[in-house]
């Protein structure tokens, strides 16, 4: 299973890049359309149903929806807002190495 260091922000209840944003270790199925993060199944969107401009992802159990992307070094991940992401202490090295000018684990080669 590939795992990535991603930025993460819950998107369901909260005003345009207003909720609560990660930098997370995201595991990702073979496929990409389906990740684990922080206890939860997200599914990626697809289809008509779905789709959402504000949102790329939906917790398979309580269909809240998330955007996620690769983090920026320049740190401006949330589209709209300034509010800096909680950084998960287990991927707080990688990503100070990382705006630091060093390539994301598992991302060397682009």
């Amino acid at each position: 299973m590939a795992e990535r260091i991603m930025y993460l922000q819950l998107k369901t209840g909260h005003n345009t890049d207003r909720g609560p944003a990660w930098i997370a270790r995201v595991r990702f199925t073979r496929s990409w359309r389906t990740a684990y993060v922080h206890g939860r199944t997200l599914a990626r969107v697809t289809g008509t149903a779905r789709a959402n401009f504000d949102s790329n992802f939906y917790d398979v159990e309580t269909g809240k929806e998330f955007w996620m992307s690769g983090p920026k070094r320049d740190r401006t991940d949330g589209r709209y807002s300034s509010q800096q992401p909680h950084v998960d202490e287990d991927v707080r090295d990688d990503y100070a190495a990382f705006l630091a000018g060093s390539p994301l684990p598992g991302r060397e080669a682009g």
